[in-house]
């Protein structure tokens, strides 16, 4: 019999070759995954999405994220609604705020307050994806974004009217905000077990409960980082590289803070600013990595993940790439596969 392994979803690289993309993407549908997610590191999932597309026909695909604040809800929109045409109504979009320094750094684009920002750029993605075919866009003047569609010529009709929109988040805001208005939540991967179970999940429930809603409307899809090996000094060290990344971002400090690891993650801020990861890795103390990384063989890192699936509907299992070498980072996701999936 089959193993049911609809409750996984994996993921996609978009710097891949076009022929290693296409044939994950045939495996994992395959193996019978729920998903397949493509991230946006600094280039668009678009691409990445529109290849899986073209050789599955049942698996859903996902942005993993898509940045909200990098381009125009407008442009955000229409890719959503290509990705699900040529996908037949298989796309979810995944949005998220990601952090201050990038979208205003980075892509020289505002980011302003990150949830009433995101609500709107939800607003506006919804409004062009239900009324474009229709030509009854109006003029948008929102806080963010400000959008003429006067001269607008409809377009030929969607898919789908409707396109799931899920949200992602590191802290309670964005989790409540998921759960005032979206279709699913995505669990950011260095969500400790503890935090998506105390905080997470209490938080969503909470926003269903006031916005009228019920729990089976919204998907949660909670990611956790994984290092699957028998030699568990190895792991641990592997995991800190990853850790160090999030753990040097400024903006995220009060969630390590609430973790008991702030005086690390202080650490790990000025070394990154810095350029020098390898120096921050070596901040992260081993308890600091295994709250943030699950470590392990297999029995043990099966045994942490037992609950989770007690409270969310499915789960994104990725592999560190922090200070590894492409070909460690491969090893890890075939463990994964073989542990979960195989």
């Amino acid at each position: 019999m089959a193993k049911d392994n609809s409750r996984f979803w994996g993921f996609v690289s978009g710097n891949m070759p076009g022929d290693v993309l296409t044939a994950q993407a045939r495996a994992m549908e395959g193996l019978g995954l729920g998903g397949i997610w493509a991230p946006q590191i600094y280039g668009p999932p678009w691409c990445a999405l529109g290849a899986c597309a073209a050789v599955t026909q049942r698996i859903t695909l996902a942005s993993g994220i898509a940045l909200a604040f990098a381009r125009s809800p407008f442009e955000t929109a229409m890719a959503a609604m290509d990705l699900d045409r040529i996908s037949g109504g298989r796309f979810v979009l995944g949005l998220g705020p990601s952090v201050r320094s990038w979208s205003e750094g980075f892509f020289g684009m505002p980011y302003g307050r990150p949830v009433e920002h995101l609500r709107e750029v939800i607003h506006i993605v919804r409004e062009v994806v239900a009324k474009s075919h229709k030509g009854e866009l109006s003029s948008f003047q929102g806080k963010y974004h400000r959008h003429d569609w006067r001269e607008f010529q409809p377009l030929a009709t969607p898919v789908r009217p409707y396109i799931p929109i899920w949200v992602a988040a590191v802290r309670t805001p964005l989790v409540r905000l998921a759960g005032e208005m979206a279709d699913g939540l995505i669990g950011h991967p260095i969500w400790s077990v503890r935090w998506a179970k105390e905080q997470a999940l209490p938080a969503l429930l909470d926003s269903l409960a006031r916005a009228g809603r019920q729990r089976a409307d919204v998907h949660f899809n909670a990611w956790f980082w994984v290092v699957i090996n028998r030699d568990r000094r190895e792991a641990i060290e592997d995991a800190k590289g990853t850790v160090a990344f999030y753990a040097g971002i400024q903006q995220y400090e009060d969630y390590f803070a609430a973790h008991g690891f702030q005086a690390e993650a202080r650490r790990c801020q000025r070394w990154v600013k810095e350029g020098n990861y390898a120096a921050g890795a070596q901040e992260v103390s081993d308890e600091m990595a295994q709250t943030f990384v699950i470590c392990g063989d297999p029995d043990d890192v099966r045994r942490r993940l037992e609950p989770v699936f007690e409270f969310v509907d499915s789960l994104t299992l990725v592999p560190p790439i922090g200070g590894l070498p492409p070909e460690k980072v491969a090893a890890y996701a075939q463990a994964i596969a073989e542990t979960f999936y195989l």
